[in-house]
């Protein structure tokens, strides 16, 4: 029995012990920080000419990316345009539904995409072709059809996604975010 006017927490059936729930959310952020240990490291002579590209850009840095990607497009294109580049952030599908005329031929296309060959990116990395603008893309496969369309191609390190299904997007949405921080704050740095 207990005594009385003390509480004890015991779990709601189904619910995990905090102790356990403490070190599956430490086990997450390590994942995720080794992997950024990796990125930084993974950096080469391709991160210094998607950062030329976008101060040689006339006009607007379009960002695009489908799902988890696109949440994080839409964070990079707000700090791009919060450090003084030109940018904001398109839907790939609403590009491909009478939006694309906002890639004009004086912008360049960045695209964030994992796997790099999401069908939704299509319609936009064709329409850039067309237009010749430049397209820094940024995901996991080298050989991928966005980075064979893009002019610089930023590879994100091999890494397990902290999902225990290996699905949702996490450590890679963790990386993107991160690579698209670098690229607006060096940018900004080179532009003083």
């Amino acid at each position: 029995m207990k005594p009385v006017g003390q509480i004890v927490a015991q779990p709601a059936p189904g619910m995990m012990p905090a102790m356990e729930l403490l070190a599956r959310g430490r086990r997450v952020i390590q994942a995720e920080a080794d992997a950024l240990d990796r990125l930084a490291v993974s950096l080469d002579s391709r991160f210094a000419d998607a950062v030329n590209l976008i101060l040689t850009t006339r006009s607007r840095v379009v960002v695009t990316g489908m799902g988890k990607s696109g949440h994080v497009g839409r964070k990079l294109a707000a700090t791009l345009a919060a450090t003084g580049t030109p940018a904001f952030f398109v839907h790939p599908s609403e590009a491909a539904h009478g939006d694309l005329g906002m890639l004009t031929r004086e912008d360049l296309l960045l695209v964030l995409s994992k796997s790099g060959n999401t069908p939704d990116l299509r319609p936009m990395l064709a329409h850039a072709a067309e237009l010749g603008c430049p397209v820094i893309g940024v995901g996991a496969q080298a050989d991928s059809i966005m980075m064979r369309a893009a002019t610089v191609g930023l590879i994100l390190p091999p890494a397990q996604e902290a999902c225990p299904a290996n699905i949702a997007p996490t450590t890679s949405s963790t990386l993107m975010l991160a690579l698209g921080d670098a690229l607006a704050i060096a940018t900004m740095a080179a532009r003083g």
